[in-house]
């Protein structure tokens, strides 16, 4: 296994209490790649392509992890989103339209709640490096061996092109399957193998700043940011402009005024060419396994599990059927 950020920690996890036998290599500590600058927003909030049946699912997988990995921090506070100006868009399951009464009951501190908002009870945010440290110290209960800041320089095959090891800085690790769960370095990783992932960095801006206690609830999505409380004196967002992000703030929530930024920090979020998850077996170098995506906080849960039985199962999942790399 290639990557201990959401996916590669999920899938590792899955894997070995499956039974299978783990190796699981990063070039980092777990966790310090993109995914620490995730905004890490459990969202359902995508209807349409592959990936719709995995975010609806997401709330449910979250819940069954929580339940085998007690202190998961998964914070369930739901979701509340609105666009000024716009009109009240349909729903979808678990979504619900509330008027401006309601939505200053959800979020109190609101200056002039909006005349209508998606209120998604189920949806939350997690800390996404507690989630990865969790869930790689389950694949550690279960036997997994775990490399930390091991870079992988290269997968080698055999003489039958069949994959059956990583090089990293401290020497070969022989594996009869070999998860590339890297982001955006999957592409780099692939390419040598004649396997091209149409996977490219996505930079994004996540914004921290120290806020009073209670500013907000919820996790709110509006045209300006996504935002949400993470501790009693911090909130993140996920935004494009420091400035117009404060303005944003002073001017939605009474009590942003006292919002000061303490960083921002640009992540390569993995995009691949068509915005879908790129997932499953490479027919080309039998043995390789690629499990790269955006929306990884979302999905990590769902596509561990099934990534995790089509390895030591030997099962095909349709719910992956169209995050094959061969649609492409």
């Amino acid at each position: 296994m290639v990557g201990a950020g959401m996916v590669g920690a999920s899938v590792a996890y899955h894997a070995a209490k499956a039974g299978a036998a783990v190796t699981l290599v990063d070039a980092g500590k777990p966790g310090s790649g993109v995914s620490v600058d995730s905004f890490a927003w459990i969202a359902a909030n995508i209807t349409s392509g592959p990936a719709s049946e995995l975010r609806a699912a997401a709330a449910d997988e979250y819940h069954r992890l929580e339940a085998e990995l007690p202190g998961l921090p998964v914070t369930w506070s739901g979701s509340l989103s609105w666009r000024t100006g716009e009109s009240a868009p349909e729903t979808v399951r678990g979504q619900q339209i509330v008027d401006a009464a309601t939505a200053v009951k959800l979020e109190p501190t609101l200056r002039q709640p909006p005349d209508w908002a998606v209120w998604a009870p189920d949806e939350g945010g997690v800390d996404p490096v507690g989630v990865i440290e969790r869930m790689i110290a389950g694949a550690r209960e279960y036997g997994a061996q775990v490399h930390p800041e091991v870079p992988v320089t290269a997968v080698g095959r055999d003489s039958d092109g069949r994959i059956v090891e990583v090089d990293t800085a401290s020497g070969p690790l022989s594996a009869t399957t070999v998860v590339l769960a890297a982001g955006a370095a999957t592409a780099a990783l692939a390419a040598p193998l004649g396997v091209q992932v149409p996977v490219e960095p996505s930079p994004a801006t996540l914004f921290r700043f120290r806020a009073p206690a209670g500013l907000i609830r919820t996790v709110v999505n509006t045209q300006d940011f996504d935002i949400r409380q993470v501790a009693p004196d911090r909130i993140i967002a996920a935004a494009d402009s420091q400035e117009r992000t404060l303005d944003a703030i002073k001017s939605t929530f009474r009590g942003g005024e006292h919002v000061e930024l303490l960083s921002a920090r640009i992540g390569a979020r993995p995009m691949p060419a068509d915005g879908e998850p790129i997932i499953g077996p490479v027919a080309e170098a039998p043995g390789l396994y690629l499990a790269v995506m955006h929306a990884a906080v979302t999905l990590a849960p769902a596509v561990g599990r099934m990534i995790a039985a089509e390895l030591v199962n030997g099962t095909t999942e349709p719910a992956l059927a169209g995050s094959r790399l061969d649609r492409f």
